[in-house]
């Protein structure tokens, strides 16, 4: 009998707890918190983290889902790391930018086509003293090389993302081999955009940067743009389906629906509506489909 008595005691003290909990937490409030909809069909889109650090994917996906009740998840790491994350198959399209790697990707197999789809530029920003003295300088390969020059601390992300592919190309161009000075005045992060920013500015260095994270950048400071305007700065995006034959869980007719509408005269009229401060970030110019 006690150990009824034990049970009958335990029975009355959850029914007291469930009773305590349905007051303050009423099924229509818990109901109220939980989303109205779970989406079941869904994409994963591996991508450059300058699309996601600008807000274009906060403009972009509602327009997308609330026509097609498509979910996207966004997974925003450096270029390179997005692409072998596609190549692996964990995802059903890439958005990054980085044409010849793009083109290698396709042509490997692990994508079925690349469509440009967009474009800004990159940046060179630096403290408004610029140490250096490049301010101005239309030549960015010659602005590099007066950093150099006077080993000016300079920040690079160092992550193979398509910013430091680009970066890596122009240094080429100008001739120099940054990575033996990496630690002193070269300093490789490691890290994405945003995080680079911050250590550059922290620092007091120059960085490269896409135009677009720049602008929606937080912590500017005293940082300022500095070198901008030469056409080798030009920034091209594009996006590619994940090939089905290589990974058969790819939602490729989902993925596609997506590419359609960005290319579409709807998602390209979407990309160039939006603006930071006025400014617009992105321009398209894929071939309307």
């Amino acid at each position: 009998m006690p150990f009824l008595g034990f049970l009958r005691a335990r029975s009355l003290r959850a029914t007291a707890v469930a009773s305590m909990l349905s007051l303050l937490y009423p099924p229509s409030a818990i109901a109220a918190d939980l989303p109205a909809t779970v989406s079941a069909e869904f994409i994963i889109v591996q991508s450059t983290t300058s699309t996601q650090n600008s807000g274009l994917y906060d403009h972009l996906l509602p327009r997308f889902r609330a026509r097609t009740g498509i979910e996207v998840r966004v997974v925003a790491v450096g270029t390179g790391q997005a692409i072998r994350n596609a190549r692996n198959g964990d995802g059903d399209v890439l958005l990054v930018h980085a044409k010849s790697a793009e083109e290698k990707f396709v042509a490997g197999g692990f994508g079925v086509r690349r469509f440009d789809l967009m474009y800004n530029d990159f940046v060179i920003v630096g403290p408004a003293s610029d140490p250096a003295a490049v301010g101005g300088i239309k030549d960015v390969t010659r602005a590099l090389g007066v950093i150099a020059a006077k080993k000016a601390v300079f920040a690079s992300r160092g992550d193979d993302s398509g910013t430091h592919k680009k970066e890596r190309q122009l240094w080429k161009q100008a001739g120099i081999d940054p990575t033996p000075a990496s630690g002193t005045w070269y300093r490789e992060t490691g890290s994405g955009m945003g995080a680079t920013l911050n250590t550059g500015i922290g620092m007091g260095a120059y960085a490269m940067t896409d135009r677009a994270t720049w602008i929606k950048f937080g912590n500017k400071q005293r940082h300022r743009i500095l070198v901008e305007g030469d056409k080798r700065l030009f920034n091209q995006y594009g996006v590619i389906l994940v090939n089905a034959k290589k990974h058969p869980r790819v939602r490729a007719a989902l993925g596609q629906r997506f590419i359609d509408w960005l290319l579409s005269k709807d998602g390209q009229s979407a990309i160039a509506s939006y603006k930071v401060a006025g400014q617009q970030l992105f321009f398209p110019n894929a071939r309307m489909r």
